[in-house]
């Protein structure tokens, strides 16, 4: 397989190991990071000439191992006991894929691994034993007690976003309304000098001069709506299609904050997956 070819294999897999991360962390911002150092660590492990017969299993292998060691580096989760009949059959897709992350990351790992990857994302028995490192059996065994588990958790969790502090609220109300009236030069002038733009599954760029087009092709577009708004929790510029109802976000932007300057922008523009079943909220 060519370098093309390869990075057309990966561009086609990240939604779906994006699915994956982001319920294994309990986070679709940080599913996004970790699959980010999974997908560095495999083309690390390319540029030293590891073969790879089965691509997709070999990427899952590293997002799951990733992903725990996200997890592990961690404070540890409660996990919910199971009470449920061993034989539980799977959830439909639409309930599945509408469970918030927060409620996977209740599950034991091999329970949490085994139900995304068999009801989320098609796999079978023995691709789950092969990613997750285990016998077919400790992965069928898996499989059935995450799922009543999951049923469990779907009918008793309470998703409750964080409450934010009030200068983040400030500061990012005042960004949204910036943005609204286009008054990009006033945005200019709050960045760091050393600003960092990550358009996520795009590109990165370090330094006030080098991310200006950022701002001038936004003033160039006006098909979007902009709305302060909420993220697992954190304060987020809620992007809409014009075109389309306010019901749901096209995609988001999130600022990192050195006091009151700019330090980071996070737009998710090129990466749509990463709003699946996320916790968002409107907020002005």
């Amino acid at each position: 397989m060519n370098d093309d070819d390869f990075e057309d294999r990966v561009r086609t897999l990240r939604p779906r190991l994006h699915r994956y991360c982001a319920r294994m962390t309990g986070s679709a911002i940080t599913g996004e990071d970790v699959l980010q150092d999974a997908l560095l660590k495999a083309l690390s492990a390319r540029a030293e000439g590891t073969e790879v017969d089965n691509l997709e299993g070999w990427l899952f292998r590293i997002a799951h191992n990733a992903s725990l060691d996200f997890l592990r580096s961690g404070s540890r989760h409660a996990v919910v006991q199971l009470t449920e009949n061993l034989e539980a059959a799977a959830m439909p897709e639409a309930d599945i894929v509408a469970i918030g992350f927060q409620t996977f990351l209740r599950l034991p790992e091999l329970q949490r691994c085994a139900v995304i990857l068999k009801d989320v994302l098609g796999h079978s028995i023995e691709e789950i034993a092969d990613i997750a490192g285990c016998s077919g059996a400790a992965a069928k065994s898996a499989l059935q007690r995450g799922r009543a588990a999951l049923k469990q958790l779907a009918r008793t969790e309470d998703t409750r976003l964080p409450l934010m502090s009030e200068p983040d609220r400030r500061r990012m109300t005042a960004f949204v309304h910036l943005f609204r009236e286009g008054d990009f030069d006033a945005i200019r002038a709050m960045l760091a000098d050393d600003v960092k733009l990550e358009l996520v599954n795009r590109l990165r760029l370090d330094g006030r001069e080098k991310i200006a087009p950022y701002f001038t092709r936004y003033a160039e577009v006006t098909k979007w709506r902009f709305a302060f708004g909420a993220i697992e929790g954190h304060p987020a510029m809620l992007v809409f299609d014009g075109a389309g109802s306010m019901e749901q976000p096209a995609h988001f932007v999130l600022i990192d904050w050195s006091q009151d300057r700019i330090a980071g922008i996070r737009d998710f523009l090129f990466a749509p997956y990463v709003l699946e079943a996320v916790d968002w909220a409107r907020l002005g």
